[in-house]
């Protein structure tokens, strides 16, 4: 259960490389489409009258703040709460307290004393969470309609009656679990970076100068008073908005809200913060070193946030500048000068300030000061001219479309219900979503232009990071005041002194009965959506199910390939022919063919796991038939032109030294090599970047060779689901790849007889030096397959450590408070499956934690098997999240492509409530004990070796030390 402190972009950055003209062998050759410049998309305007979130509300007594969105596509109702605090409320000396106190929040109430998710777990609630951020604390789940009472009973009880429940014992758990958190993001390469930023760009005591994440002797200076007053000052439902979009209406919503939220105090007035946008006295620069892969160099500005509308246009530079896969610093620095591997240009808007940022990874071998030139004339440059009105246009349409796609999902993270809800927290207006896109649409090419200049031209900090050895770490940084010097830039801590007591004025309401759980009415079961079926006459096989919510389609195109499919004595080939595909096809250059997508406001792309390829699109409906026509381009008519190789080899080779520099990912490329032995088809890097060198010598025609032996038509599965019909994508299918024709030669197969080697038990230590935390990755190969019947089996991990609520989960984080979050897992594979447990740890709890995973399991699969609770919130849950599970088209089309990959009925999800509605405690027991042994696991740590190394010589099991060279692999 992840507890983020981030905040949404525009548009994410993507580094796409090109692909100029084509030269040498050639893929399997079918008809060309027709030049994407013809294309003519949907106008942005259409787009944009597609994107509405019809709502009504009102206002409690109290002031709670309510809005109700009706949907009614899914039996499930999301419920976001929204508090006006955050980060930038913390006074000084309590850095860390919003987010500490979003942890406790989960830590149960006066009337609901236990972990607050083991109750939503029971009826199924999906996408449960909590997150902070500069400007705002929020809550969210989806629940199914029969259990929204139970629902707002427990927010209301966190929001009106948690105090009594609050323990030191509670806060000292939470705490610990927090600074886990802390280390774990400190951990990962580029981990000081925010610090570095927030403390140059905002003077201290600014509200944005510290992180949300705070310091480490702010985090342990919190009492327990300390904690009791932050809710009592801003924890009112005066200060809250509360979402419910779904299967609801506003009659309902009303006698509900008003029974549960009704007799909650108003809370004292929450008084607003100061936050002005600073401006540096003169440029600044710095270096640090890091553990990665390659020098980043930075630009960083402070920026207008929401409150300005000024916000909207300096989106839109960044977009344009360099968050388009089609960007002016893609075209410029890593397309025609070649100097970086990738770049980006984002925005990150808070309430009240903001953020533009521009970075460019050096392409190795590249004098990092060149690079820097060229990054800072290129943003020059923009200042200079400004967006065309085409880039505009794309970025609009890009935008657009993404709105679409988050908006069929009623919660979650980005969905109707906190749409809504951001609107009007920030902007006094839950409609405000749909204005910024009226705004967007309407921007001139001069309005961004002026903007951006009048922003960017101000002074910048230029930050440098480069590899080597970090001479800080995290554990001092996050504070408010890193400059004692400085003055406060905001007002003391307030606390209104009438509600010094926690006496607040009531509501005026009746209390309901909160001596027990509201009961869970009669669920509705899952409807899945009917797969019909078609085969082209090249022998394409095409899936299709019908969802019309929202003017949007899903399209993949799945081979039976994947990464397992790489040659033994060619790892990597298949991530780098991946890569060169995305540098456009024979009659587009990388930048024509991004281009084109965005004007479509389409997203294509390629990706693979070990046992599938996959094309994916996901298209606006107005644009179907040239999405599908640009798919199939990419598919069949890649350029994989031999002078864009070399590029593309740069950022893989990149990419494989900066897995060896991050904890989990080098974890993982030593962990499945280990488990499967190095001639099984699974025995390799998970992320199947591949052997560094292999992926120096591979060449134009291996790519090619592969690309015709593993993706061809009649091998190809295609899914699609959304606002179309079976007649209709048939016939657009036909239209695109109905030309594309098998090769004559057999298909080629996978060779899974290999043999998994017998492992004995151990530890295989990777030493990284200074690291706060220690990632401990364990697992083993089980005698079972993906396409085995593993329900019992997973109903067993999901207990095990699987859940939030599962055991190594609440006994490493929630009573040890050692990690942030600790989980195991049965993998996905279509042969032999991996039993995986993934644990973080504090450095100095690293050997205790390995014999606590030890005990767990031992008991686990002996005298401590699954007991009758476990396997009812478990079972439970699982059958009553299914209607939830597949809200959206791409949930659906995740499942129709499991059924169909897995050689499942149709009706398998239909079947699966009253499977786990039968299910016992001992057939999970006896499928746990059948598959998974605690004596085969092998261990792979990733930690500071001299401090890690006695803790785990203490264990009795063989220590053994792999040595890495980031550059080349294990030696």
């Amino acid at each position: 259960m992840a507890r983020m402190h981030s905040a949404s972009q525009f548009v994410s950055a993507i580094a796409i490389a090109a692909a100029l003209a084509f030269t040498g062998t050639q893929p399997a050759a079918a008809a060309q489409p027709a030049p994407a410049e013809a294309i003519k998309p949907a106008p942005v305007a259409d787009l944009v009258n597609r994107v509405t979130i019809p709502y009504e509300s009102f206002t409690l007594p109290n002031g709670l703040r309510v809005l109700v969105n009706t949907d009614r596509k899914a039996p499930v109702v999301a419920v976001s709460v929204w508090y006006a605090v955050g980060s930038k409320n913390e006074p000084k000396g309590k850095t860390g307290f919003a987010h500490l106190f979003e942890h406790l929040m989960f830590n149960g109430s006066e009337h609901a004393p236990g972990d607050f998710f083991e109750p939503l777990q029971q009826v199924g609630a999906t996408d449960m969470n909590g997150t902070t951020w500069f400007d705002r604390t929020n809550y969210f789940e989806t629940v199914p309609t029969a259990a929204l009472d139970r629902t707002l009973m427990l927010e209301s009880d966190r929001m009106g009656y948690l105090l009594g429940a609050v323990t030191q014992e509670k806060l000292d758990n939470q705490r610990s679990v927090v600074q886990n958190e802390k280390r774990q993001g400190d951990n990962q390469p580029f981990g000081m970076v925010e610090y570095e930023e927030l403390e140059t760009l905002y003077p201290s005591g600014h509200p944005y100068h510290h992180s949300t994440i705070g310091s480490m002797d702010d985090l342990n200076s919190a009492s327990l008073e300390d904690v009791k007053g932050w809710f009592r000052d801003h924890y009112g439902p005066n200060n809250a908005i509360l979402v419910l979009a779904g299967d609801i209406d506003l009659a309902t919503a009303k006698a509900k809200v008003a029974k549960w939220f009704g007799a909650i105090p108003a809370g004292p007035a929450v008084q607003p913060v100061s936050v002005p946008v600073p401006t540096l006295p003169a440029p600044v620069s710095k270096t640090i070193k890091d553990q990665i892969a390659t020098t980043r160099i930075y630009r960083v500005w402070t920026t207008p946030g929401l409150d300005n509308p000024e916000y909207l246009p300096l989106q839109m530079a960044g977009a344009v500048l360099g968050g388009l896969a089609s960007s002016r610093l893609d075209d410029a620095l890593v397309r025609q000068q070649q100097l970086a591997v990738s770049v980006s240009a984002s925005t990150s808007i808070f309430a009240q300030g903001g953020q533009f940022e521009v970075f460019a990874d050096v392409k190795p071998g590249t004098d990092p000061a060149k690079v820097s030139a060229a990054l800072d004339a290129e943003v020059a440059r923009f200042l200079a001219q400004g967006p065309t009105q085409d880039e505009l246009e794309r970025a609009a349409t890009t935008f657009a479309a993404g709105q679409i796609r988050a908006l069929e999902s009623v919660g979650g993270g980005s969905g109707k219900a906190p749409t809504l809800a951001e609107g009007l927290l920030y902007q006094h207006d839950a409609g405000a979503y749909r204005k910024e896109l009226d705004a967007a649409a309407a921007l001139t090419p001069a309005q961004v232009r002026d903007v951006t200049r009048k922003w960017l031209s101000r002074p910048t900090f230029a930050l440098t990071v480069e590899p080597g050895t970090r001479t800080e770490g995290g554990e001092h940084r996050g504070g408010f005041l890193t400059d004692p010097k400085s003055p406060s830039a905001r007002p003391a801590f307030w606390r209104d002194p009438r509600f010094a007591d926690g006496s607040a004025s009531g509501a005026g309401a009746s209390a309901p009965d909160r001596s027990e759980l509201p009961p869970v009415g009669q669920l509705s079961p899952l409807v899945f959506p009917k797969i019909e079926r078609a085969t082209l006459p090249n022998g394409m096989k095409v899936y299709f199910a019908r969802r019309a919510d929202v003017p949007a389609v899903s399209v993949r195109v799945s081979f039976d390939a994947g990464y397992a499919a790489d040659p033994k004595n060619a790892l990597g080939t298949e991530a780098l022919l991946l890569k060169l595909m995305n540098e456009g096809t024979t009659t587009l250059d990388s930048s024509a063919f991004a281009r084109a997508r965005e004007r479509l406001g389409a997203s294509i792309s390629g990706s693979a796991n070990p046992d599938t390829t996959s094309f994916q699109l996901d298209a606006v409906t107005p644009n179907l038939a040239a999405s599908l026509g640009l798919l199939a381009d990419y598919i069949q008519h890649p350029a994989l032109d031999a002078r864009e190789l070399e590029r593309v080899r740069a950022q893989q080779l990149t990419a494989i030294s900066g897995e060896m520099k991050d904890p989990t990912s080098l974890a993982f490329r030593v962990l499945y090599p280990t488990l499967y032995g190095p001639q099984h088809p699974y025995g390799i890097p998970a992320t199947g970047t591949g052997d560094p060198a292999v992926v120096a010598r591979l060449s134009r025609d291996d790519l090619a060779t592969f690309h015709k032996r593993w993706f061809r038509p009649d091998t190809a599965s295609v899914f699609v689901v959304g606002d179309t019909t079976l007649a209709e994508v048939t016939k657009l299918l036909e239209k695109s790849f109905g030309a594309w024709k098998a090769p004559a030669e057999p298909a080629p197969v996978k060779n899974f007889a290999v043999p998994v080697p017998v492992q004995k038990p151990r530890i295989i230590l990777i030493d990284r030096p200074a690291s706060p935390q220690s990632v401990i990755m364990t697992g083993e190969v089980l005698d079972a397959k993906g396409t085995d019947d593993l329900l019992a089996l997973r109903t067993a991990n999901d207990i095990f450590g699987g859940n939030f609520l599962s055991r190594i989960n609440t006994n490493l984080r929630e009573t040890k408070g050692w990690s942030y979050g600790v989980s195991s897992g049965v993998v996905e594979r279509e042969d032999r499956v991996p039993f995986r447990i993934i644990a973080p740890v504090q450095t100095d709890q690293t050997g205790p934690a390995i014999a606590e995973l030890r005990k767990e399991l031992t008991g686990f699969l002996g005298t401590k098997g699954v007991t009758a609770d476990e396997i009812k919130w478990s079972t439970s849950g699982s059958a009553r999240e299914l209607p939830g599970m597949f809200e959206t088209s791409r949930s659906v089309l995740d499942g129709v492509s499991s059924i169909i990959e897995n050689k499942r009925p149709d009706n398998y999800y239909e079947t699966l409530a009253g499977r786990y509605g039968s299910m016992t405690a001992q057939q999970a027991d006896a499928a746990a004990r059948a598959a998974i042994s605690a004596d085969k696991l092998v261990y792979v740590v990733v930690g500071d070796a001299a401090k890690v190394r006695p803790q785990l010589e203490a264990l009795g099991l063989p220590v053994e030390s792999l040595a890495i060279d980031s550059n080349v692999g294990s030696k």
